[in-house]
């Protein structure tokens, strides 16, 4: 590949994130250095909401393991599926920047005016009935009116792990990121060409095999939770292990309890769906005050990630500044919704 568009492209994703510091890539070490490596490699850019959480290496494997082992291993479910699923869980959930992002990659994958159908939201136009099947059951998925499976038994790890996945980064993208994958200065005519950019960025990396596994050893083992979907799939059984483990560390560390138990009780009520801000408002006021800062932030993660803006990260950041702390709440919400609407 070009180290001109590689280098250009580093340089577009560390422009794009916001609140936080990222490592860059020319600073990175350890950890972060391993994980930016095999996501150049793997998945062909270093993604901006991967690397958003780079200030804490720990969250940062573990993401990146959710990802790498569901959507870009190689394993059941072909490519197309599961882009489709990432596509149409992210239009579910009002995720603008990863809708774009990964109807882009789909336009290589099938039938481009497939991808664009899922794109604007009118699935009723794929003409491929799998992938409209998988459009359909991805943009409910985490909601009441889900359709059954459109996928057999043996694929349900990789493209249930997908949505899942997808569930937990559309929330952070949603905070962190723009509505758009192209850097703001780049005028709207640019965008059909930094689109081509990508997608030959991309394009080995999506048609290339990528064993099952790969990530693991980026974090230490860890007990199996309670996630029946990935039964039957060993890989995928040890990735969200790992990744649970962190995100629940960091949830201890960074979420005060009375906070971790108030959002327990509204994901036992919720219907899949984004709260109003009433809703909202509500539950926070019954917190005791000094924990009502990080109520607001968890809660508008979790049900309506779209509502967090600066002022909203700013009450959080005033009793602790720190990157890390911001991003492990952030981090811990998000999942803990994921694994709600997997449930």
């Amino acid at each position: 590949m070009n180290s001109h568009l590689v280098r250009a492209a580093r340089r577009g994703a560390e422009a794009q994130i916001a609140h936080v510091s990222l490592v860059r890539h020319a600073a990175a070490q350890g950890l972060v250095a391993r994980v930016y490596d095999q996501l150049e490699r793997d998945f062909g850019i270093l993604a901006p909401p991967v690397i958003l959480h780079s200030p804490v290496p720990e969250l940062l494997a573990a993401v990146w393991t959710m990802l790498r082992e569901t959507l870009v291993a190689t394993g059941k479910a072909e490519r197309a599926v599961k882009e489709a699923a990432a596509a149409a869980v992210s239009l579910g959930n009002s995720c603008p920047y990863c809708v774009a992002a990964h109807s882009t990659t789909l336009h290589g994958l099938v039938r481009g005016r497939d991808a664009t159908a899922i794109a604007a939201g009118r699935l009723d136009e794929v003409g491929d009935p799998r992938i409209r099947a998988i459009a359909e059951w991805g943009v409910r998925f985490g909601t009441p009116e889900v359709p059954e499976r459109p996928f057999p038994p043996e694929q349900a790890p990789e493209i249930v792990g997908t949505a899942f996945a997808f569930h937990y980064y559309n929330r952070m993208v949603n905070i962190f990121l723009g509505e758009s994958p192209f850097p703001p200065s780049a005028p709207a005519r640019a965008h059909g060409a930094i689109s081509r950019v990508m997608g030959r960025l991309m394009a080995a990396g999506t048609r290339a095999r990528h064993a099952p596994g790969g990530s693991l050893d980026l974090l230490p083992p860890a007990p199996s939770g309670d996630l029946p979907w990935t039964e039957g799939n060993e890989v995928i059984a040890a990735a969200f292990a790992r990744t649970s483990a962190v995100i629940d560390r960091a949830g201890e560390r960074a979420v005060p309890a009375p906070v971790r138990e108030l959002l327990a009780a509204e994901l036992a009520a919720w219907d899949g769906h984004a709260a109003e801000p009433a809703r909202i408002d509500e539950a926070v006021a019954r917190l005791p005050a000094p924990d009502r800062p990080a109520g607001r932030l968890v809660l508008l993660t979790a049900l309506a990630s779209h509502r967090v803006g600066p002022a909203v990260v700013a009450e959080f950041r005033r009793d602790d500044g720190a990157d890390a702390r911001l991003l492990e709440c952030l981090a811990w919400a998000a999942f803990t919704t994921a694994r709600a609407a997997a449930a």
